[in-house]
C-alpha cells in the first residue's frame, strides 16, 4: 500500500487525556510515524473529533443477530432464550450463513469495530451431518469478516455434551464434533487456510458442554500453538451448582486444574464467581470478557469487574448476542453497573475502559500488534464525532469522558483498518449495511 496520512484533531495515545493535531502517518498497513502538536501536511485526511485505536469485540456469536427484538416477549430466562436461539441455529446453512455475518461484521465496522473474535460452534449440517468441507462454516465467516473489512479471530469452538453427563440433543449435534481427537482434527485443517486478516483460536464452550479431559486435549492444543483459549465460565447460577455437584469445584478452578487458565486464556462472562475464582483467574493473568448489554439483556446479572481488575485480570468486551452492537455502550456499562451493584461511582475511568476495548481486547485475540496508536503498531483508527447531540460541549480535557460516557455507534464517522478508510462519514464504503442485514435476516427466518 502506498503511504497515507491521517491528521487527528484529537487522539488517544494511551494517556489520561488525548492529544490536539496528532498526525500518523502510515506505510504498508502499520503506523510508521506520530507526531503531536502539528499542522497537517498537504494531502493528509483530516480526522475530525476524536481519534481512537480500533475497537476490539472480543466474544461474538454473529447468528444471534437474526434474534435481536424476536426474544423480547413474555417472561423468561437465560435458558428459555437458549432455546429460541436453538430454533435459529437449526436453520442456518453455510451461504445464508455467510449473507448474515458479512452483513453484521459490517455492522460492527460502523461501530468501530476493528477486529472480532468469533466464538464459533456452528460447525455442521442439520443432525450433525457433516459437509463435504467439514469448515464450510468456519470458511463462511471467514469470507463475511474479510468482505465487511475487519480482522477476526475464529475461535473455533469444542462443543461435546448437552450439559454435564448429558448427550447432544438433535439441534447441539450440529455444534459437535463426536469427540475432542475429532475437534483437533478438523480445527489444524481451518488453521492451514487462514489467511493475513484471519487468525484461528480454540474455544471450551462451557464446562457443561466439555468434560475434563476434553478441557485438558483443547487446552494443551492452544498453548502448544501459542493461540488464544475463550471459554463461557459461570454465566448462570446453575452451571455452578451443576460443576459442583459433578466434579467438586467450580467452573473456574476445574478450568484451572486442566490447564486452561493463563495469560492467552480469556474467561467469557464470569459473572457468579467465588472470591477463590476471582483471585485464580488474577493470578494466572486470564483476561475477562465482560459483555454487558448481553448479561443485561439476558438477565445474567452483574460480574465483579472491578475486584477482577484489582487482582491482575485484563478486562475486556464484547456483544456477544448483539442486542446491541455498541463497544462505548459496552464499555460505559462496565463502569454504570459497578455503580449500581455497589453503590459507588469511579471504579473504571475513561482510559480503562477504553483500554478495555481496544489494547486489552486484541491481546485477548491474539493480535498485540494492534489496539495502540503507536510506531509499529496496525494502522486501524476510529474517529468518533464530538459534535453529536450526544457528544457537543466536549473540550479536549473532556473529550474521553464524552466519548465513553455519552456517546454512541452512530457517532463513530471515520474508521481505518490496516490503513484503508473502512467507513467515511458514517458509511461502509462497500456495503450498505442496513439493506443487507434486513435481507439476510429476513431471508433467514423465511427458510424456517
Amino acid at each position: 500500500m502506498p503511504s497515507t496520512a491521517y491528521h487527528c484533531d484529537l487522539a488517544w495515545l494511551g494517556g489520561d487525556e488525548a492529544v490536539a493535531d496528532v498526525l500518523v502517518e502510515v506505510e504498508d498497513e502499520r503506523i510508521s510515524g506520530i507526531t503531536v502538536g502539528t499542522d497537517a501536511p498537504a494531502g493528509a485526511t483530516r480526522l475530525a473529533g476524536l481519534t481512537l485505536p480500533g475497537f476490539a469485540n472480543a466474544h461474538s456469536h454473529a447468528f444471534h443477530r437474526a434474534l435481536r427484538g424476536r426474544t423480547q416477549a413474555g417472561t423468561g430466562s437465560f435458558w428459555t432464550w437458549r432455546e429460541q436461539m436453538y430454533s435459529l441455529a437449526a436453520i442456518l446453512e453455510p451461504d445464508s450463513y455467510e449473507r448474515l455475518a458479512r452483513a453484521v461484521f459490517a455492522e460492527m465496522v460502523l461501530a468501530g469495530v476493528s477486529c472480532v473474535g468469533e466464538f464459533h460452534y456452528l460447525h455442521h449440517g442439520a443432525g450433525g451431518r457433516q459437509y463435504d468441507d467439514p469448515n464450510a462454516m468456519g470458511r463462511a465467516l471467514m469470507n463475511a469478516a474479510s468482505d465487511a473489512g475487519l480482522r477476526m479471530t475464529l475461535l473455533d469452538t469444542c462443543y461435546l455434551h448437552g450439559g454435564i453427563g448429558r448427550p447432544l440433543d438433535e439441534v447441539q449435534r450440529r455444534f459437535g464434533d463426536g469427540d475432542v481427537h475429532r475437534w483437533v482434527d478438523r480445527v489444524d485443517a481451518l488453521r492451514s487456510i487462514q489467511s493475513p486478516t484471519v487468525r484461528i483460536g480454540a474455544a471450551i464452550h462451557s464446562v457443561r458442554a466439555v468434560d475434563p479431559d476434553g478441557i485438558g486435549v483443547v487446552a494443551a492444543w492452544a498453548r502448544d500453538r501459542g493461540v488464544p483459549l475463550h471459554a463461557h465460565v459461570s454465566e448462570q447460577p446453575a452451571e455452578n451448582e451443576q460443576c459442583a455437584a459433578a466434579h467438586g469445584c467450580t467452573p473456574t478452578a476445574l478450568l484451572a486444574r486442566w490447564g486452561a487458565l493463563g495469560p492467552l486464556s480469556t474467561a467469557v462472562h464470569a459473572t457468579h464467581l467465588a472470591e477463590d475464582d476471582v483471585a485464580l483467574l488474577g493470578a494466572s493473568g486470564t483476561s475477562v470478557c465482560l459483555c454487558p448489554t448481553t448479561e443485561r439483556d439476558l438477565a445474567d446479572g452483574i460480574g465483579p469487574a472491578r475486584r477482577l481488575a484489582l487482582a491482575g485480570a485484563p478486562l475486556t468486551l464484547g456483544s456477544d448476542s448483539h442486542a446491541v452492537i455498541d463497544l462505548l455502550e459496552e464499555a460505559r456499562l462496565v463502569e454504570l453497573h459497578e455503580r449500581l451493584a455497589t453503590s459507588t461511582r469511579g471504579s473504571h475511568d475513561a482510559p480503562s475502559l477504553l483500554r478495555a476495548a481496544t489494547d486489552h481486547g486484541h491481546g485477548s485475540l491474539g493480535w498485540p500488534e494492534a489496539g495502540r496508536l503507536e510506531v509499529g503498531a496496525l494502522a486501524d483508527l476510529v474517529s468518533v464525532r464530538l459534535d453529536s447531540v450526544r457528544t457537543a460541549g466536549a473540550a479536549a480535557a473532556t473529550a474521553m469522558q464524552h466519548v465513553v460516557f455519552a456517546g454512541a455507534a452512530p457517532d463513530v464517522h471515520h474508521v481505518v483498518i490496516g490503513g484503508r478508510v473502512i467507513v467515511s462519514e458514517g458509511r461502509h464504503r462497500s456495503i450498505d449495511v442496513a439493506a443487507e442485514l434486513h435481507t439476510s435476516i429476513s431471508a433467514t427466518w423465511a427458510s424456517a
